[in-house]
């Protein structure tokens, strides 16, 4: 990691305004206010940190016109980029995007497409989020991603507008007079902090990654259900605080949407629950702890629970939260998704220390990425953060930095005497650290050891105390000229790290290549660009990616699987095996690879253990279309699998070979492999009729298939159906009229049909596109014979 001016200055400026306003002394007595009704005064806010910060003010549809339009600029350059990382599975290979997929499937498949009860599904049940993909899929006819990116890129403009509402919530405050709820704004600290979280470039991966929606969707409607919580609030008497019980369902059902696009949105309920009972009922947690400590038995705030419905709210929120996780578990089946060891590897440290001090590390990394957001990668597992073993560990500076910091906050939060700063530090606070619980591994393992996609809602809590942390700079000093130009050029750099990151993550080799100066110990990132280069063409450089890969984690199946692929093609056999071998020992239940080690023995002749090979890849994934097309090819080493004889023909398996390959097919009806293998046994040993019947099965499915029709015509035209054999051959050249066997098989057909004259016109053809063919070159000159013969006999 390289620091240059652009990295330093954001992130001291950071550091040093959170570590400021932590140390502003209280100007108010602790208690004050401690359990007052829940109606906050003029007096009050005429304090608040709106009329300090050095900001112009905007009116509100300005301010939301600026940081709608600051956000597309942002991350526009991602508006034609691919389909990248995870958007082939979530997107391109998922078939829930597709019309034929009953529109039903969705609530019951996971986000890659698979049933949620499998024990394989990863279980996340995001149905509303793959709606809208599938919805884009159909608006473009097809997958085109520059539709994708649109909506993506359009959700973060509209959400950052939100913002603005959302934060002068968080930044102004709520008053209540006897006329009803009003909203105090806070047009300069809500544009600000609006800014902030717009352009924030840990953002990235969210709006420029198309899986990312799921984000962007949970982020909309959890705001949209903080909105509406607070909207509840809408009327104060003496007696205190009324609710609506309609916008407190309503903001329960915007909470249930949002855990529908991603998991995390449930996580709004807890969100609301602190709001109420710390901002709405302006509970002093640490007066409740002293009077609790003391026996104290004037707890005036347990009154206040009865009168002012919070019990009644919190029995909402808490049937509300149930009722989501009941269905939510009901649906999904079975338990937990199963992750392994380089997924997450902290989690499966065995010691109990080991493990709290690395997720407590995650998160100190966490909070970094908020803070200085200059070295971003798509992934952080496989070796980039190696796991802190030992409390001699370095890095441990970072937990004891995170906790210090923390602890300061929630200790300003509790003890402030000021109650608006305790309810900005309060909510700031709430909205870093609840949305994030579902990626602490507190309650449950999770896949991935740092994901930047998981910062989306959090950020907004950061933007809250970075916010305050310019007021108070602004507050205690009187260079506020500085302190604006400070703010204007962390903006400003934010900015422009999000347009260079959005660019990186326009194609896969700039976004897998932007990874290795980040994290270079990770095995996955040079799998990624080997997987790349090898898609490519590229196998030399692939394969030096992959072998940096396997040696970084010696335990990489799928590097070594895809390794063992290229060396195979390249005819090193003997290594491709010794790796492929390693690969399903590792891993047993590894079906491609599988597959793959017994093609590796086909080719060295073991055709016992190749057999063995294949059958071991079924049994571990019996939807295995192109597994079954190999068991029935087992070829002889060397030879053109269209035109060599079967090894299953050879034992006399015809039976055998044309099951594997019929069940190839019904798994996957456009495996025209498979078909053409049945075409050509059945017609090599005989079959006319079958082989026929087959052969107009499979173009009836795959209608525009050259190679079908070529097959197809061999068949009729050993059937003596010359017309309709010859109109198949024309029709294969005319798609394919470089392909030399085409043209010799068509002039045979002449040759035996009479038509000497097109018989002799095409095999020259075939003889000028492939000079060495020795069938068509022997034919040939049987023909020239047979014409020189009849020109004699004229003469």
């Amino acid at each position: 990691m390289v620091l240059t001016a652009e990295t330093v200055l954001p992130m001291l400026m950071n550091i040093y305004m959170m570590l400021f306003f932590l140390q502003i002394p209280n100007q108010h007595n602790a208690g004050a206010g401690g359990h007052q009704p829940a109606v906050f005064r003029m007096a009050e806010l005429d304090a608040d940190l709106d009329h300090i910060l050095p900001s112009p003010v905007l009116p509100p549809s300005w301010a939301k016109l600026v940081v709608g339009l600051v956000a597309i600029v942002c991350f526009a350059r991602s508006y034609d980029g691919d389909f990248v990382f995870d958007d082939s599975e979530a997107i391109v290979n998922n078939k829930d995007l597709q019309a034929e997929t009953p529109l039903g499937d969705l609530w019951h498949h996971d986000f890659w497409g698979s049933r949620l009860s499998s024990n394989t599904s990863h279980k996340s049940y995001r149905p509303l989020t793959v709606l809208t993909f599938r919805i884009n899929y159909y608006l473009s006819g097809g997958f085109y991603p520059v539709g994708f990116h649109v909506v993506n890129i359009l959700l973060h403009s509209g959400i950052s507008v939100l913002m603005v509402d959302v934060f002068s919530v968080l930044l102004g405050g709520l008053q209540y007079t006897s006329k009803g709820r009003r909203l105090h704004l806070a047009p300069r600290a809500s544009l600000l902090a609006a800014l902030l979280f717009a352009v924030h470039p840990v953002h990235t991966e969210c709006v420029a990654g198309v899986v990312g929606r799921a984000d962007l969707l949970c982020a909309l409607f959890f705001l949209l259900s903080f909105l509406g919580y607070c909207k509840a609030f809408r009327e104060s008497t003496k007696e205190g605080t009324h609710s609506s019980t309609f916008w407190v369902l309503l903001s329960i059902f915007l909470g249930a949407v949002a855990m529908l696009c991603k998991e995390q949105g449930i996580t709004v309920l807890g969100l609301n629950a602190v709001f109420d009972i710390l901002v709405i009922g302006k509970f002093n947690v640490l007066e409740i702890v002293q009077k609790v400590l003391h026996k104290d038995k004037s707890l005036e705030n347990l009154g206040m629970l009865r009168n002012g419905g919070l019990l009644f709210r919190m029995t909402l929120l808490t049937s509300g939260g149930a009722g989501m996780l009941y269905v939510r578990w009901r649906i999904m089946g079975t338990g937990p998704p199963t992750f392994t060891e380089v997924d997450n590897p902290a989690s499966f440290a065995d010691s109990v220390l080991v493990r709290a001090i690395n997720y407590n590390y995650y998160y100190s990394l966490n909070a970094w990425l908020l803070l200085c957001p200059w070295w971003l990668c798509f992934d952080w597992s496989m070796g980039c953060i190696p796991l802190i073993k030992s409390v001699r560990d370095w890095r441990v500076i970072a937990v004891a930095a995170l906790w210090f910091c923390l602890i300061g906050l929630i200790f300003q939060a509790l003890c402030s005497g000021d109650g608006h700063k305790r309810r900005i530090l309060t909510l700031g606070l709430g909205f870093l650290v609840i949305p994030f619980l579902p990626a602490s591994n507190l309650f449950f393992r999770v896949g991935f050891v740092v994901a930047e996609r998981v910062l989306y809602l959090p950020s907004v809590g950061y933007c809250v105390l970075l916010t305050f942390g310019f007021g108070a700079l602004s507050k205690h000093t009187r260079k506020k000229k500085f302190i604006a130009a400070v703010m204007l050029g962390i903006v400003l750099i934010n900015m422009l790290r999000c347009v260079v990151r959005s660019g990186q993550w326009r194609s896969e080799e700039q976004l897998f290549r932007s990874a290795l100066s980040v994290c270079p110990l990770n095995a996955k990132v040079h799998y990624n660009i080997g997987k790349n280069l090898a898609d490519k063409g590229n196998q030399t450089a692939a394969i030096r990616y992959y072998r940096e890969a396997v040696r970084l984690n010696p335990k990489y199946v799928h590097a070594m699987n895809n390794l063992g692929n290229i060396l195979k093609e390249r005819n090193e056999l003997q290594e491709a095996e010794e790796l492929l071998s390693l690969a399903v020992q590792i891993q047993p239940d590894f079906a491609a690879a599988w597959m793959n080690l017994g093609i590796v023995q086909n080719s060295l002749k073991r055709f016992e253990a190749a057999e063995q090979s294949y059958r071991t890849a079924i049994k571990h994934r019996r939807k295995y279309p192109d597994c079954y097309y190999n068991l029935g090819r087992l070829t002889q080493a060397g030879r053109d699998p269209e035109t060599t004889l079967h090894k299953y023909a050879d034992l006399n398996r015809h039976v055998d070979a044309l099951n594997a390959w019929r069940n190839a097919t019904v798994l996957k009806p456009e495996h025209s492999l498979a078909w053409n293998n049945m075409i050509i046994l059945l017609d090599n040993t005989g079959n006319l009729a079958q082989a026929e019947a087959v052969g107009r099965e499979a173009l009836g499915l795959i209608p525009n298939d050259h190679s079908l029709m070529f097959s197809l015509a061999n068949v009729l035209g050993k059937s003596q159906k010359y017309k309709e054999s010859e109109a198949l051959f024309l029709k294969a050249i005319k798609a394919n009229p470089n392909t030399a066997s085409y043209h010799g098989n068509l002039a045979v057909l002449y040759h035996r049909w009479g038509h000497l004259d097109l018989a002799k016109k095409h095999y020259e053809i075939s003889l000028q596109l492939d000079p060495t063919a020795p069938g068509t070159k022997e034919n040939y000159g049987l023909l020239r014979r047979k014409l020189e013969q009849m020109q004699k006999k004229d003469v």
